[in-house]
């Protein structure tokens, strides 16, 4: 049977190659012409335990998993109980297993799937050179009917300089994969597609969000490693130098968050990455960027909490924290990435945002949107770059004393460059009159804080706050935030195709969060379902803090590491 999208699972203890597999596999269906979507699952050890590569390919664009899974190649069984609730086969789908594996575990039979059994590591033995995650990929690529070419045009690619040998032994054991599918059955094919006669781009939401930073202007970044945010660091590290910027690995997150504000200081627009508890550590300096009208960037690549939690899977849980957790009246900027893809956007959105506001903006990513891949088309250039109000030097013999924080009507304040003639200022934690010497009066304090909240709240976000999708007469929205947007997308897609009108609202803008253009965006609507992957239902309290949802509100939120599926939503919105 030919299918316009196919989700394959390939799983195996850590070191297995299932992750090299599927990025080959992906790249070659971009190369042949198809769209396509990886995602991963780990454990949280540091080397060894279970690991899974999870793609969906298909004729059209996907940014969204599947409800289930097609085909499972399975190289052992290890560990398959800690995450076979993330492997959900479709009823009918395909098991092909390692029988030196040992039997396939009740749990996975459940939908009763077809049961396969291919010895992939006797295979790999014959070849000289041979490896298991080679066999499984010419397997997996000949029973979705993907040409050989396109597989040996990335494996060319990806084994550059280790010599001839290594090549052929890769293609013999991607044709004894290949030999062991032709006898199977109970087979998903994908329909044929046509190469591609644009570029494309291979991309992880974490490089995309490193992309975007360096599009925005960004030339310094401080920070340190932490699951799953660390990627973002990799890519910069090579990149930004390419363009006259540095990065340094620092010691911890206090002085990450610190040495962005100095750098800032100096006029350089800077980025930090980080996960929940490192953003937990920089909630006092990001208070010391608001009060000293600083810009700084922090991507927050969210993951499994509280404390340590589980830093290899994805949950949206930092919204409270991102937009709460500064001490005092603080107002800044919190947005978030709607697909992989998005991340470009949003972080080079962000970054113009701080620059132009003086001001924190924290961008709440995921490890789902950080850490998977997709294919997408080149982007294209992007126009706006973060440019902040710089003050020009002072005339001394017109003994004009510089006002840094001068109680402008948009809010923001010309900012003096280190260096600048009679721009010499005092930018500390202190409250602080117009000139920046600091005061107790209430006046002083009451003026700082309304100019600081009016250039956030007068600023003039045009349509990028979200995206607004589906029908304009449905009476039934979905509101929802990062992550979760692609998966309500295509569950709204798959409504209207029962009949049913939806609309989708996808939040990028959370703080301050657009009440107006909400407001706007659901008139007419009589049903409302906020859809999130956390506990508590972060945004829909959120939500509630600041407005009033019309008509009947629902909530659809769990916790991960379970991602939501598109069809879950759709049962959501079925069920009147």
């Amino acid at each position: 049977m030919a299918l316009t999208s196919v989700s394959i699972a390939l799983t195996g203890s850590g070191g297995a190659g299932v992750m090299t597999a599927g990025q080959i596999l992906l790249d070659a269906a971009a190369k042949a012409g198809y769209h396509g979507l990886m995602g991963r699952t780990l454990g949280p050890q540091i080397r060894g335990g279970e690991s899974a590569a999870l793609l969906r390919l298909a004729t059209r664009s996907v940014q969204s998993p599947d409800d289930g899974y097609d085909i499972l190649v399975a190289f052992d069984w290890g560990n398959i109980e800690r995450f076979r609730d993330e492997l959900p086969i479709n009823p009918g789908g395909l098991i092909v297993a390692d029988p030196h594996a040992g039997p396939v575990p009740d749990i996975m039979l459940t939908s009763q799937p077809h049961v396969a059994a291919v010895p992939f590591f006797d295979l790999a033995k014959k070849v000289p050179g041979g490896r298991v995650n080679m066999v499984a990929l010419g397997l997996v690529a000949t029973l979705i009917g993907l040409d050989h070419e396109y597989l040996m045009e990335r494996l060319a690619i990806q084994l550059h300089g280790k010599g001839e040998a290594a090549l052929e032994a890769s293609r013999a054991a991607l044709d004894a994969g290949a030999a062991a599918a032709e006898g199977l059955e109970h087979v998903p094919r994908l329909h044929a597609a046509t190469p591609p006669t644009t570029e494309r781009w291979s991309i992880t939401g974490n490089d995309a969000a490193g992309v975007g930073a360096i599009q925005g202007g960004v030339r310094f970044c401080a920070a340190y490693p932490i699951t799953p945010a660390t990627d973002i660091l990799e890519w910069l590290a090579p990149n930004l130098p390419k363009v006259g910027g540095s990065l340094v690995q620092c010691e911890d997150e206090l002085a990450s968050i610190n040495m962005i504000i100095g750098s800032s200081f100096g006029g350089v627009p800077s980025l930090t990455a980080t996960s929940g508890p490192g953003l937990a550590l920089m909630m006092e300096s990001l208070g010391l960027a608001v009060a000293s009208e600083t810009p700084v960037v922090v991507v927050d690549v969210q993951r499994g909490g509280p404390s340590t939690g589980i830093p290899t899977k994805s949950e949206q849980v930092d919204l409270n924290i991102a937009v709460n957790g500064l001490h005092g009246d603080a107002p800044h900027i919190v947005t978030a990435p709607l697909s992989i893809a998005d991340c470009l956007f949003t972080t080079q959105w962000s970054v113009h945002l701080a620059e132009a506001m003086q001001t924190c903006v924290i961008v709440l990513s995921d490890q789902m949107l950080g850490q998977s891949r997709t294919i997408i088309d080149k982007p294209a250039e992007l126009a706006f770059v973060g440019r902040r109000k710089v003050a020009e030097a002072t005339n001394a013999a017109e003994a004009v004393p510089y006002r840094r924080y001068a109680l402008t009507a948009d809010g923001v304040s010309p900012m003096a460059l280190p260096g600048t003639e009679g721009g010499a200022y005092t930018a500390d934690g202190l409250e602080h009159d117009e000139f920046g010497h600091p005061s107790t009066q209430t006046t002083h304090h009451t003026d700082q804080l309304e100019k600081r909240r009016r250039k956030i709240e007068s600023f003039d976000y045009g349509d990028h706050w979200a995206l607004v999708d589906g029908d304009g007469d449905a009476d039934v929205a979905i509101i929802t935030w990062g992550s979760t947007a692609e998966v309500a997308r295509e569950a709204m897609a798959r409504a209207r195709e029962q009949g049913v009108s939806v609309r989708l609202i996808a939040v990028r803008l959370i703080d301050p969060l657009p009440v107006d253009q909400l407001s706007y965006a659901l008139a007419g609507v009589s049903r409302v379902l906020v859809v999130e992957q956390n506990h508590e239902g972060q945004f829909l309290r959120h939500l509630r803090a600041r407005m009033d949802l019309p008509g009947r509100v629902e909530a659809l939120h769990r916790p991960g590491p379970l991602g939501l599926r598109p069809g879950e939503i759709l049962n959501r919105i079925l069920a009147r």
